[in-house]
C-alpha cells in the first residue's frame, strides 16, 4: 500500500472530514495503487470530437470509516485486479461481446468478468461516485475534494449530485498528507534512487569528447529499462547557458558541465545530478566546486524534524555566498509520485498553503520519513556549469542519505583526457 493511512486518518479527522475523494490520475494511484498508462493522457476530444480536452474521469474514495472503493471506465477496470482495493464500480456499457460459452478463469479475473457484464446501474462516474458514498451513508457527510484536475463542471455536477453534502476542495491537504512516506513508498523511492544512481554513473563514465550527449542518453533509456524503471530526464549545461534535454550537443575536450538525471520505478520518481569534466578542472573550478560541497554539506545538517524547510536553503545560500559566489538558487524538493512534492526548500516567500481545509504557511516544518533533495549549481556563460544533488531521508534525530551518492568531486571518466 502506497497510501500513508494513518497519517490521512489524523489529517481528516483534524479537519473534520468523513471520506476523501480522489479525482487527479496520480492521486488516484496515491489512494489505490491503480495505474493505467492511458488515465492521465486520454481527453474527451480523442473519442467525442468537438468534446474538450478534459480527462476522462476516475475516482478514489476513502471514507474515515470503512473501506475504500475505485470508479473506473470499463475498457481498463481490470488493470485493478491485483490491488489492495477490491470494491471497484464501473459505469456505462462495456461493449464485451457475452455470446460464447464461458470457460474457466482464476477468481481474480472472473471477478472482472463479472463486473464488467453484470447490468449497470450508474451511467456516468459521477453516478458510480454517489453510489459508493450513498452505500457507506456519506451523501450527506462531509467530502474533501482532490480538485487538481477537476474541470469547475465537473465539481458543479459533483455538487448537484450530492445536494445535502458539504464538499469542500482538498486539493492542498491531500499534499500534505503525501508529504510523509508510507513504509512501502520508501521502498520504491530507494529503488529508484538506486537505479538511477547506478545507470547514471554507467552512462556518464562512458563521455568522451566527440561524444554525443544523445548517445548517453540513449543508453541511459536502456539500461533504466532493463533495470524495471522508466525514463524521466536527462539534462545537462550546454556553456553555462541553461539546461537542455534536446540538442545534438557533442562533448568538447574542456567541457565541464551540470548534469541531471532521473527515472521512474513502480510510479516512484529519482532525480540526481553531479559535475561532469572531461579532463582535470583547472584551480578556479576545483574551488567553485569545494564552495559547492560545503553548501551541501550545510544544508544536509540543517536536516531535521521541527527545522523550517526555509533553513537548509538558508545554510546552503550562506554558505556560498561566504565563498563568494552570490549568482546561484540553492535549494531542495520532496520527492515522490511527482518529481516534486511538498516541502520545497526555499526562502520563506510568507505565501500559505491553504484549500478549503488546510491554512499553513509555506514555509513547512519537516517531518520524519519525508524524502528531500538538496541541489545547488553554478553557470558561468559561455564557459562552463557545476551541479551537485542529492537524496535524502529525515529521521528522527536529522537526516540520512536515500543511497549512497559519491558528490566528492567532479566525475572525470576515464576515458576522457
Amino acid at each position: 500500500m502506497l497510501f500513508n493511512r494513518s497519517r490521512a486518518i489524523d489529517y481528516m479527522r483534524e479537519y473534520e472530514l468523513d471520506a476523501l475523494v480522489a479525482t487527479s490520475f496520480v492521486n488516484i494511484t496515491y489512494f489505490t495503487d491503480y495505474f493505467c498508462w492511458i488515465d492521465p493522457i486520454f481527453k474527451e476530444y480523442m473519442m467525442v470530437p468537438g468534446a474538450s480536452s478534459n480527462l476522462a474521469q476516475a475516482y478514489a474514495v476513502f471514507p474515515l470509516e470503512g473501506e475504500p472503493a475505485l470508479v473506473l471506465g470499463p475498457p481498463f477496470a481490470v488493470n485493478a485486479a491485483d490491488l489492495w482495493v477490491r470494491d471497484i464500480h464501473i459505469f456505462g456499457d462495456s461493449g464485451l461481446d457475452v455470446s460464447l460459452p464461458l470457460p474457466d478463469l482464476p477468481d481474480d479475473i472472473r471477478r472482472f468478468h463479472d463486473l464488467l457484464t453484470a447490468p449497470q446501474s450508474n451511467a456516468t462516474p459521477i453516478d458510480a461516485l454517489v453510489s459508493i458514498l450513498k452505500q457507506r451513508g456519506l451523501t450527506g457527510g462531509r467530502i474533501g475534494l482532490d480538485a487538481e484536475d477537476l474541470p469547475p463542471e465537473t465539481y458543479e455536477q459533483i455538487a448537484r449530485a450530492l445536494p445535502n453534502a458539504s464538499l469542500a476542495n482538498c486539493t492542498n491537504l491531500i499534499r500534505l498528507i503525501r508529504m510523509v512516506k508510507s513504509e512501502e513508498e520508501l521502498r520504491r523511492l530507494t529503488r529508484s534512487a538506486e537505479i538511477n544512481e547506478e545507470v547514471g554513473m554507467e552512462c556518464l563514465n562512458m563521455a568522451q569528447p566527440g561524444t554525443p550527449i544523445s548517445e548517453l542518453v540513449r543508453h541511459y533509456r536502456a539500461r533504466a529499462g532493463e533495470l524495471g524503471a522508466d525514463f524521466d530526464h536527462f539534462a545537462f549545461g550546454v556553456r553555462g547557458l541553461g539546461m537542455s534535454t534536446e540538442t545534438n550537443y557533442r562533448l568538447a575536450e574542456d567541457d565541464i558541465l551540470y548534469v541531471d538525471w532521473g527515472c521512474i520505478y513502480q510510479h516512484y520518481f529519482s532525480d540526481t545530478g553531479t559535475t561532469l569534466a572531461m579532463r582535470e578542472p583547472e584551480a578556479h573550478f576545483e574551488a567553485r566546486h569545494a564552495a559547492l560541497r560545503a553548501c551541501m554539506a550545510a544544508g544536509i545538517e540543517a536536516l531535521r524534524p521541527g527545522a523550517k524547510a526555509s533553513a537548509a536553503q538558508g545554510a546552503m545560500l550562506q554558505t556560498l555566498n561566504d565563498n563568494g559566489i552570490t549568482i546561484t538558487f540553492p535549494h531542495g524538493h520532496g520527492v515522490g509520485l511527482e518529481v516534486r512534492d511538498y516541502p520545497i526548500l526555499v526562502a520563506d516567500n510568507g505565501l500559505r498553503i491553504k484549500d478549503e481545509r488546510v491554512d499553513v504557511a509555506s514555509d513547512l516544518p519537516l517531518e520524519p520519513d519525508m524524502v528531500l533533495n538538496l541541489e545547488a549549481m553554478v553557470s558561468l556563460a559561455g564557459i562552463a556549469s557545476l551541479h551537485i544533488e542529492q537524496s535524502f531521508v529525515i529521521t528522527p534525530g536529522g537526516s540520512r542519505p536515500l543511497v549512497p551518492q559519491d558528490r566528492s568531486g567532479p566525475l572525470i571518466p576515464s576515458t576522457a583526457g
